[in-house]
């Protein structure tokens, strides 16, 4: 990489991987009713940085530079405001610890169960006074850096709806003034199940991106399984859920490297050569599976992680056990039913009771406003119509599908199959 071109990068690669947390210690210390300001003056150090690397040159810890520029604008914007007198003292504390961790290269802790910045602003942003319908949007966009279009994708919203929740919750924690303070040890649990909402959410975008060139990202997997290793380390707030739901994203994110050939064209869950599956992911999730046993209460974790165990030991596609499979997801349609899994479970039905049975299940679905712009509900009814030998309505199915947001991996995987439906060639798996 020339030095004309490595600023920029390390620019990018720090806001994926550090803008989050760059924005949860700045309202660790500002307070949740000055969320603007700190994603405000983050972008700010970033883009300054941008600016002047390629003409000084890096610093030696880039990642440093960025944060105390992004400290000293929100001073600043303090003193305009003529409020910086009630954080002064703490940012310069703040700055006096960073100081003591680098020179003696450990962490500067609080006497407090929580001490990652990151969990720290996930348990914050379910703070009672944030609308209940506004926490996941609210974590999503201030601690895990995603725009409202990546947000609205997560929930199965509309843009507009989530941009209107977010505006609502900010102006109710500037306008109660909340405090940055974390909840009791004995609340945590209380917060707990939108915390593990917000982590799996988290995974699912770096498992499937909404939009753009590349279908993974590796930095937000990575990250959902960092702070959900964090929580089951806690003991107050391990849980036999949390045990479920992290053997869930390790069993999943272990397919991740078999998941794109070299060409960074998608794979199938057919197609994959599962010898690229990683083993040691495997092997922690399935010890996070038996852990996740014995609890007084079966969750939808639970049974999606018993249905990635299964396509996990099967040695080959043909091997899945898909009546196992549908079983699981009858059971988690009563659990937690939803439109996707319904979808999900019409693949299942598919492939145990043949395609005819698979279009049944998917009965309705497309009416639900949820799925208006979920492309995989076309992919799948193309699919089940191309195993009928339908490729006129694989065909239609296909189309609908691309006019779909999805990733141009994703495009390019329907391209391909619509093209092979219009030559009447037979059925591809899925």
């Amino acid at each position: 990489m020339d030095d004309a071109a490595r600023p920029p990068d390390l620019v990018d690669d720090l806001f994926r991987h550090r803008y989050a947390r760059m924005v949860s210690g700045l309202c660790r210390v500002l307070g949740p009713n000055h969320l603007d300001l700190a994603e405000d003056v983050v972008q700010e150090a970033l883009a300054r940085a941008l600016r002047i690397w390629p003409a000084e040159g890096v610093p030696d810890q880039p990642d440093k530079w960025v944060f105390r520029v992004a400290r000293n604008l929100a001073f600043d914007s303090l003193r305009r405001q003529k409020i910086a007198t009630r954080v002064g003292a703490e940012l310069q504390r703040w700055a006096e610890a960073e100081a003591a961790h680098d020179a003696r290269g450990g962490e500067v802790r609080e006497p407090h169960p929580i001490d990652d910045d990151t969990l720290r602003m996930l348990f914050l942003c379910t703070h009672p006074a944030v609308p209940p319908d506004a926490r996941v949007p609210l974590i999503l966009k201030n601690v895990c850096g995603f725009g409202v279009p990546a947000i609205a994708r997560a929930l199965l919203k509309k843009e507009a709806t989530i941009a209107q929740r977010l505006t609502r919750a900010k102006a109710r924690l500037q306008a109660d003034e909340v405090q940055f303070v974390m909840p009791a040890e004995h609340e945590l649990a209380q917060r707990l199940g939108t915390v593990h909402e917000v982590v799996y959410l988290l995974f699912n975008e770096g498992w499937r991106a909404h939009a753009g060139a590349d279908l993974l990202r590796s930095d937000l997997i990575d990250e959902a399984v960092r702070l959900l290793t964090l929580l089951q380390e806690t003991p107050a707030v391990t849980s036999h859920s949390g045990h479920a739901l992290l053997a869930l994203l390790l069993l999943l994110g272990a397919r991740a490297p078999a998941r794109t050939d070299r060409h960074g064209e998608l794979l199938t869950l057919a197609q994959q050569d599962r010898s690229r599956w990683d083993r040691r992911w495997l092997a922690c999730g399935f010890a996070h599976l038996r852990a996740s046993l014995g609890g007084p209460t079966l969750t939808a974790y639970h049974c999606e992680a018993r249905i990635a165990s299964l396509h996990a030991i099967a040695e080959t596609f043909a091997d899945t056990d898909w009546q196992a499979i549908l079983t699981e997801y009858d059971r988690l349609l009563q659990l937690a039913p939803s439109p996707v899994v319904r979808l999900n479970r019409a693949v299942a039905v598919g492939k145990v009771h043949g395609a005819a049975a698979g279009l049944r299940a998917l009965d309705g679905l497309d009416d639900d406003p949820a799925l208006d712009d979920y492309f995989l509900l076309g992919a799948v009814t193309a699919q089940l119509h191309w195993e009928r030998g339908d490729h006129a309505a694989a065909a239609k199915a296909l189309e609908r599908a691309l006019q779909q947001p999805s990733t141009e991996p994703e495009r390019r995987l329907l391209e391909r199959r619509l093209a092979a439906c219009r030559r009447g060639d037979a059925p591809q798996p899925w």
